[in-house]
């Protein structure tokens, strides 16, 4: 793995002087013990950060350089077996008559019927 040496914008203007004067400003808050403690925990934070985005970076390139699996074939649909159709009985030919019209109703009791 090669590293390639980055310039952040916000740096730029700092020199000598300003990171000394940082340095005095930490160590007062901080004190002389607390600070290399301190320095550990962000070195161990930036590593772990740089180690998570190039395993995203990773990730990315094998989702780009994987070939698409190839489509699935359309399913084809089943053939239905064919019904057999039977010949129903034409009436007979010539003119047919209405049944005779009565005004009985058809559940109505006859006289006589028991």
């Amino acid at each position: 793995m090669t590293l390639v040496p980055t310039t952040l914008g916000f740096l730029d203007g700092i020199g000598g002087p300003e990171l000394f004067l940082i340095f005095v400003i930490s160590l007062m808050l901080f004190g002389g013990k607390k600070l290399p403690e301190l320095a550990r925990g962000v070195g161990k934070s930036v590593r772990e950060f740089k180690r998570a985005a190039s395993g995203v970076e990773e990730e990315f390139r094998r989702a780009m350089d994987a070939t698409p699996p190839p489509p699935a074939p359309k399913p084809r649909a089943k053939s239905l077996p064919a019904k057999t159709v039977t010949a129903t009985p034409s009436p007979p030919p010539g003119p047919t008559a209405p049944p005779p019209a009565t005004n009985e109703r058809p559940d109505a009791e006859k006289p006589g019927a028991p």
